[in-house]
């Protein structure tokens, strides 16, 4: 839906996972063999994914001042059990958390959040505010008060829609 840029480091595989839904046509990539093989999921990751995918959607929601869309497992929860290792490049020191062993998705995610978190990204990654898209995107704004994934598309409709209200 959107024509913004991709998230910044990490957090474009978050963004990746919480778009795999389409949620004004019900269409989810989670069900393809092509969707799961972008995220490197098997058909028995899926359910998973799919929790994951929409705690961190509630989380995002949050980011932009919106409650969540529904009941979901806090991801705190969900990315508590996630294995993570510290990593110290010898070349120059630098240390980063990553994935340990070959990385679940949750692990994954928990290393892009980590990452994000220290370079100060992760509070301006939010969900649309359009209930029938809250797709995910990196709020590039200067003022970091983001509403919708498109001014094209979400924006343009809210807009609309409150024109039309105040006709009425």
């Amino acid at each position: 839906m959107s024509e913004r840029s991709p998230a910044p480091g990490g957090l474009e595989l978050v963004e990746a996972l919480v778009n795999t839904l389409d949620l004004e046509t019900g269409a989810d990539s989670l069900d393809t063999e092509e969707g799961r093989a972008r995220l490197g999921l098997t058909e028995e990751d899926v359910p998973a994914a799919r929790e994951l995918r929409e705690s961190l959607r509630a989380t995002l929601l949050a980011h932009a001042g919106h409650p969540p869309h529904r009941p979901v497992t806090p991801l705190g929860e969900l990315l508590a059990a996630a294995p993570l290792v510290v990593t110290v490049d010898p070349a120059d020191g630098s240390a980063a958390l990553a994935p340990a062993g070959e990385g679940s998705l949750a692990a994954r995610v928990a290393a892009a959040v980590a990452q994000a978190l220290v370079a100060g990204t992760w509070s301006r990654f939010k969900a649309c505010q359009a209930a029938d898209c809250h797709w995910a995107y990196y709020d590039r704004s200067p003022a970091g008060r983001g509403r919708w994934c498109s001014m094209q598309v979400c924006g343009a409709r809210a807009k609309m829609r409150r024109y039309r209200a105040k006709e009425s």
